[in-house]
């Protein structure tokens, strides 16, 4: 094997076990609702006495692909990381050490690690701090600038929310630092196993099904709502845990929080049953037509905002690790067109920027320099 192409293979290699392409693992749509086993997780309407399943036909494997993949590793796709190395991009801490009671902020760590400051509650959202979105660091998906807080620097949290357990959402040595904090868990069916494997107490977890709702502090509601995406740190175990995106209802504020999702008709219905949202973190990156079905790219995006009832739109999981094989900035300098086109309101800060919503649009543009 020559030596770029071994190279090329251990890139892709890196990149399945990290979630960003994946391994065969088909799930079936068609739930169980009967399914009666002991645990309370596979008692879910989205269970189907095996594994969960997403809510319309998904292909969340690529058995019959996997080739394709590896062969598009092996050519040369320009642009995939930035030309010159971007950041630090350093947020402000004074500013993030008052909260005041009735705003929305958020500050854009990286990915799709946000920190939601919503009417006086501060939550994030799959705090990922690790150079490598991967099960190993010396190789996968490296971070293209470091998070704009370090760990040690966050003010106050008041709760966590994990959307589903890839390695690029849900990181072992981030979670443990953060759960020796005392910090609430929100998770979806079965993640909370993996954090109490990780020593975080029980107490502290609370794991949401689609559609359940929980007040978790007075005035604040945390609903989970149907995503259509897959599950799995490995190459067995898949789809034995549930993904999830979450709505978070503060007295004042109310945002959707998509994580990651292929597009599906349920977003009409979550924007009917739980809109107006003030605004909606959709994710725009890491497609691709081998996995069409679990991620949605720019285009489903400013579909599914659309389809939410939301005001401002603010994109998630690109920038920040490369995970596919279009240009880096490919999903924003898409998504700027089409929001023209649709007269979508963005709101695209830089990171570490600390976005305070006032219905307005903003856009930073802070990829132009290091294209």
């Amino acid at each position: 094997m020559k030596l770029q192409t071994r190279r090329n293979f251990i890139k892709s290699t890196a990149a399945l076990a990290a979630g960003a392409a994946l391994v065969p693992a088909p799930a079936s749509s068609k739930p169980n609702p009967a399914a009666a086993v002991s645990h309370f997780m596979y008692n879910s309407p989205n269970f189907n006495g095996k594994v969960f399943v997403n809510p319309i036909p998904t292909q969340t494997g690529l058995s019959s692909s996997i080739f394709k993949v590896l062969a598009e590793y092996a050519k040369d796709h320009p642009n995939r990381t930035p030309r010159i190395k971007p950041g630090p991009f350093p947020a402000d801490l004074n500013l993030l050490q008052n909260l005041p009671a009735d705003t929305l902020r958020i500050t854009l760590i990286g990915h799709s690690s946000l920190l939601i400051e919503i009417d006086g509650k501060r939550i994030l959202t799959d705090p990922v701090w690790v150079q490598r979105a991967s099960p190993f660091q010396f190789l996968g998906p490296k971070r293209f600038f470091p998070a704009s807080i370090a760990l040690d620097d966050l003010p106050p949290i008041d709760g966590i929310i994990i959307s589903h357990d890839h390695f690029d959402h849900l990181d072992k040595e981030t979670v443990k630092t953060l759960g020796k904090r005392s910090i609430p868990f929100f998770c979806s069916l079965g993640v909370g196993k993996i954090l109490e494997n990780w020593g975080i107490p029980k107490n502290q977890i609370t794991e949401f099904d689609w559609w359940q709702e929980k007040e978790i502090w007075p005035g604040f509601k945390l609903i989970a709502a149907p995503a259509r995406h897959f599950s799995g740190r490995g190459i067995s175990h898949r789809n034995t845990t549930l993904w999830a995106s979450y709505i978070i209802q503060g007295p004042k504020h109310k945002v959707y929080f998509g994580a990651d999702s292929g597009m599906h008709p349920l977003f009409k219905t979550i924007g009917e049953k739980y809109g107006p949202f003030d605004m909606a973190m959709l994710e725009i990156g890491a497609y691709n037509d081998l996995w069409k079905d679990i991620h949605m790219g720019p285009d489903n995006a400013a579909e599914a905002f659309l389809a939410l009832n939301a005001n401002l739109m603010m994109p998630i999981h690109w920038g920040t690790f490369n995970l596919a094989f279009h240009a880096w900035t490919e999903p924003i300098e898409r998504l700027l067109q089409l929001a023209k086109q649709k007269n979508i309101k963005l709101a695209v800060p830089k990171p570490g920027e600390t976005f305070i919503y006032n219905g307005q649009p903003h856009i930073s543009k802070w990829w132009e320099p290091f294209k």
